[in-house]
């Protein structure tokens, strides 16, 4: 897989949950397992809105050179590494239903894909 197109899945990814979470807060938390107060709300279409500004972000980087993005790939791994921790001990801890396993496969396969293109993808 080369960068563009995994940028463009992450981005994807980022944008579908980012509308998901601001045009249906309820459905999204209580997918996962979370309440529906006036709060958790608000804070479910704030997280939509940071996804949807890493989800902008990723798709206008997706025909920069891997050198030019390499600043995008270094910070989306170290949020996809520090979300995978954290849907991972909110699963594991009962925060989230067993539907928090998917939000663990895709911070986790996320930080592989930017991984590897920080770490180990030819140079070019």
């Amino acid at each position: 897989m080369n960068l563009r197109t995994f940028l463009t899945i992450a981005a994807v990814v980022a944008l579908g949950y980012a509308f998901g979470l601001i045009l249906m807060p309820a459905f999204m938390a209580t997918t996962y397992g979370f309440g529906t107060s006036a709060s958790e709300i608000l804070l479910a279409r704030y997280f939509g809105v940071e996804l949807l500004v890493l989800g902008v972000i990723t798709w206008l980087a997706k025909d920069f050179s891997a050198a030019n993005a390499r600043p995008i790939i270094t910070g989306s791994l170290i949020g996809n590494i520090v979300g995978t921790y954290f849907a991972l001990m909110g699963t594991l801890g009962g925060v989230m239903n067993s539907v928090g396993w998917s939000a663990v496969a895709v911070y986790l396969l996320l930080a592989l894909g930017f991984a590897y293109f920080q770490f180990m993808a030819p140079a070019k």
